[in-house]
């Protein structure tokens, strides 16, 4: 059974930054890409980053390249989100998870997923 927990979100300021976290278990971490996806109130599931195994190539959504970075600690078996420059479009419940194929950017194609954590962007 794989676990993803993430953690980092919190209440900001627009132009502020945060770092998410991702910590997983399980051995084969590192075989599989992962991916950021956000939820923000009375809107769908929307899918934000995505990195490979090896961290190697990375994607973005539009709308947050050139401000969020994804890495990943495969040592210790985290995924992280930078984000910079933050506004209140960015205000949202931020949720990594497991891809089971490539960098897809549907949320089927992801089969674990954290509890997420909450990112609120005031203006």
């Amino acid at each position: 059974q794989v676990q993803l927990v993430e953690s980092g979100g919190g209440l900001v300021q627009a132009g502020d930054s945060l770092r998410l976290s991702c910590a997983g278990s399980g051995r084969t971490f590192s075989s599989y890409p992962m991916g950021w996806f956000r939820r923000a109130p009375g809107k769908e599931r929307e899918f934000v980053a995505a990195i490979t195994g090896s961290g190697a190539i990375t994607a973005y959504t539009n709308s947050v390249k050139g401000r969020f970075t994804i890495s990943r600690d495969n040592a210790k078996n985290t995924v992280y989100l930078q984000m910079n420059s933050l506004n209140p479009e960015d205000t949202a419940a931020y949720y990594c998870a497991r891809s089971s194929s490539w960098l897809e950017t549907s949320s089927s194609k992801y089969d674990y997923w954290g509890q997420g954590t909450q990112v609120t962007v005031s203006s």
